[in-house]
Order: structure tokens, then C-alpha cells, then sequence
């Protein structure tokens, strides 16, 4: 995408190795599960031999369940095809600094095949295809994710040795925009804060959340791809600055019985002198006949794109009604309990997806908003009637309630296939399987704690 300007420049990047103040640069693919996954180099190792040249990576790593462990049921890598490499081709548009890792840049990857031709399962190759069918009616699309997590005091390793038990929250009540409340953890917040800006993001705020140690910070909407890119840099750094600091945050999307960590998804259009699409002073709800059959797409494909925006069994117990995580398949105007609200003013005017939590993979989550909206749009969907109550106790179709669920109307989608091809259809629906599987072989701690003594 030689036309988003870099954060970091290919020569400013040479002159920072020639002054001594780069010396490693990490080139790295976003997994399945929406993790970066790559290699480290020397930094003139780099510059000589990977930047142009690019490099290779194991194929299983798009084939393999949470734990790295190989799995059966994927087509592209298997014991059988010999778990050969694909190469990872770094998108010099991506580049830019670590600051939380000293002397260190970063760049993403794309993936392809020795041949040349795309690797279409990996998430962000799918995204740009959706990008592609958009540019082909003259369209691009713009995006903002806004990511919630959960700060405990304890380390990620007092954390894992104490079986995510009896762990310490950085605030013990609801914070929501709080300022006192952000104060009592915003060295760490800062930090994150100031250290993205130095990555080349726009940050905007920080603010509490209603869980014990939850907070959001908010970054500048960017047109989709490099908003999703930047999902997946903040998250890993996220991370990496807590375990710095001496704490942990976890994006997982429910911790626990109160509230889940979300990941909201705005989205919005232009044409190609910049003007917005979806927006329309004069239509009803501000909003154009394009956005109305484009709201109506996403309607229309919830249930069975919920894979997309829900991709793990965890992801499926936010959806409680009341907890401000959606249930109901249903829109409505700046109406927080449904699954699609929409927002903002002029050329703002957006929707937004309540759907995905913290745990989703951006790439794919937004890939499935934009092939939802053409959808709508290339059938002239209309759009049924605004919600302008409680959705939790509308009638209106349920977001699927399992992962279970979502998989199977994922894997029987006639529009998913049509979107996406039956290779991602069926990658992503032996992904939720394996996922599935592992936990329907699990013991978990409650059932121990209902059935040890009492059944």
C-alpha cells in the first residue's frame, strides 16, 4: 500500500542503523488467533537480505491451535504436505519504531507462496481482498477499534503458576471514566499511551471501564488496513510494556462474571476524492440509500459472520443481556443495546459493530463488516426498522450463542463462500472446530467445584 506514508522511512531506517541506534528489526504476520508471529534480525542483516528479498516462515503456523500444537483438518499444512514454508514479504508501508523494545523496528508481512500467488487464508490477505472489491467501485474503507483490557498487579508468570486465580485488579470497583480511578494506574497507561504515539499511531484517550482493572485506550480512526495493522502492534505492545511494568492485562473477552472486554468496530466509506459514502444529512437518520442497503448487509449476515467477530469459545459469554454486550441481531440510532448502532454526524456518520470482543482478529472482523455491507448493497437489502428501545427485549434473531453455533452457520454460509471462497470458509471452520474440540475434552474448575464433594 505504497500510499499510506510510513511511520518510519526505508532510509530513516538505514540512517538509524548507521548511527548505531537500530539494531534489530522484527518482520512479523498476524496468525489466525490475530497474534503477530515472525522472526527477529539483525538489523544490517536485514537491510542486505530481507528487506527486498523477504522470508520464509513454516506454513503450520496458520494450522495450529492455540498452543502452537499441529492439528488435523487443514488443507494448506499438514503432517501429509510436509509443513513446508511460505515466504513473509514485508510491507515497507508498515514500517516503524518499538520504543518499548530498545533499538528495535518492526515491520508486517505478507504472506505468499513460493509461486507467488497469496496465502487467501491468512487474515490479512483476506482483508485486502474485501479491499480490493471495494476499490473496484471506486470505494475505501475507514476504521477505528476500540479495545478494552483488564490490568492486574500480578505478573504474568504469578498469573499463569497461580491457575489465573485469586490475581490482584489494578482498581477494585468500576472506573468507568473515572478519572481518579485512570490515575491510580496511569503510569502504565502513559506509558502505553506515549510509547504507540512514538510507533507512529495517533493516540487519543484513555478512560475507565466498568470492571474491576478495566480500561480503554483510544487510537485515531485510519483507513482499514492500517488501523488493523496497528490492532495487532498496540496489543502486542500492550502487553509487553505490562509485563515490563511488573502487571499483566488481558484482552480476553469475558475475565469473568462481570463485564466482558469488547472490542467495538467503526467503520465508514469514501469514494476516491475523499467524500463520505455512507453519510447523508438529508436521508433519514443521516444517513445515505447506500448506507441504509449497506446496514442492512450486516443485518442480514450477523449470524453467520459471527465467526468473524466472535472467533473463540470465551468470546461467547459477553452476550448477556444487560451488560452492554449485544444480543440481539438489530440496529438502532446511538442505541448501545444493539449489535449495530450508528453514530456520529455529517461525514462521521459511521456504524459500528458491538459485536466483536477484545479477543477478535481485526483483519478478519472488519473483512467481514465490508463483505456484509456489499452484500447488502449489490441486492439493494432494505433496511427493516430502527430499534429505538431495549433490544434485550426486542424479538429480534439472537447472536449465535456458542461457538458451536457460529461454526456450523459459518461452515453452511452460501454468502460466506460467495465472499470469501471455499478455502477461508473451510480454514475457519476447522479453526472453531479444533478450538471446540479442546474444549469438550476440558475438566474445568467448576465442574470440579459443583461435582468433587456434592454429585
Amino acid at each position: 500500500m505504497a500510499d499510506r506514508p510510513p511511520p518510519l522511512s526505508v532510509d530513516e531506517l538505514r540512517n538509524s542503523v548507521d548511527a548505531g541506534e537500530t539494531d534489530t528489526v522484527v518482520l512479523a504476520f498476524t496468525d489466525m488467533q490475530g497474534r503477530l508471529a515472525g522472526k527477529r534480525f539483525a538489523a544490517p542483516y536485514f537491510l542486505q537480505h530481507v528487506l527486498d528479498g523477504g522470508s520464509e516462515g513454516c506454513n503450520y503456523l496458520l494450522a495450529v491451535d492455540v498452543d502452537l500444537n499441529t492439528v488435523d483438518g487443514y488443507a494448506m499444512a499438514s503432517w501429509e504436505r510436509g509443513y513446508g514454508d511460505f515466504a513473509m514479504r514485508p510491507d515497507t508501508a508498515t514500517l516503524r519504531r518499538v520504543p518499548w523494545n530498545p533499538g528495535t523496528a518492526l515491520l508486517t508481512a505478507d504472506l505468499a507462496w513460493h509461486d507467488g500467488s497469496p496465502v487467501v487464508a491468512s487474515p490479512r490477505q483476506i482483508l485486502l481482498r474485501q479491499l480490493d472489491r471495494l476499490a473496484e467501485r471506486g470505494w475505501s474503507a475507514y476504521a477505528g477499534t476500540e479495545l478494552e483490557f483488564m490490568v492486574f498487579r500480578d505478573t504474568y508468570e504469578q498469573a499463569w503458576d497461580s491457575g489465573y486465580r485469586g490475581l490482584t485488579p489494578a482498581n477494585q470497583y468500576n472506573v468507568d471514566y473515572s478519572v481518579l480511578g485512570t490515575g491510580r494506574v496511569e503510569p502504565l497507561l502513559r506509558r502505553i499511551r506515549n510509547e504507540m504515539a512514538a510507533a507512529g499511531m495517533v493516540v487519543e484517550s484513555a478512560k475507565g471501564e466498568c470492571n474491576l482493572g478495566q480500561h480503554e485506550i483510544a487510537f485515531r480512526y485510519a483507513d482499514a488496513l492500517t488501523t488493523c495493522d496497528q490492532h495487532v502492534v498496540y496489543k502486542t505492545g500492550a502487553k509487553e510494556i505490562a509485563a515490563q511494568e511488573g502487571q499483566a492485562l488481558t484482552f480476553m473477552a469475558k475475565y469473568d462474571e462481570r463485564e466482558g472486554n469488547s472490542c467495538h468496530i467503526h467503520l465508514s466509506l469514501r469514494d476516491e476524492s475523499g467524500a463520505a459514502v455512507l453519510a447523508d444529512d438529508a436521508g433519514e437518520a443521516g444517513m445515505s440509500p447506500l448506507m441504509r442497503h449497506f446496514l442492512a448487509g450486516q443485518l442480514a449476515a450477523m449470524r453467520e459472520f459471527t465467526l468473524l467477530y466472535a472467533p473463540n469459545i470465551n468470546s461467547y459469554k459477553r452476550f448477556q443481556p444487560g451488560s452492554f454486550a449485544p444480543t440481539a441481531v438489530a440496529w438502532g440510532p446511538d442505541n448501545r443495546t444493539c449489535a449495530l448502532r450508528v453514530v456520529g454526524h455529517g461525514p462521521g456518520h459511521r456504524l459500528e459493530n458491538r459485536v466483536p470482543g477484545g479477543d477478535v482478529n481485526p483483519y478478519l472482523a472488519v473483512a467481514g463488516m465490508i463483505a456484509a455491507g456489499l452484500h447488502g448493497i449489490d441486492n439493494a437489502l432494505e433496511l427493516p426498522d430502527a430499534c429505538t428501545g431495549n433490544a434485550y427485549e426486542g424479538d429480534a434473531a439472537h447472536v449465535p450463542a456458542t461457538l458451536r453455533e457460529a461454526a456450523l452457520l459459518w461452515q453452511g454460509s452460501g454468502l460466506a463462500r460467495e465472499a470469501f471462497g471455499g478455502e477461508v470458509v473451510d480454514h475457519y471452520a476447522n479453526m472453531a472446530r479444533v478450538e471446540q474440540r479442546a474444549y469438550d475434552t476440558a475438566v474445568t474448575d467448576w465442574e470440579r467445584y459443583r461435582s468433587f464433594e456434592r454429585m
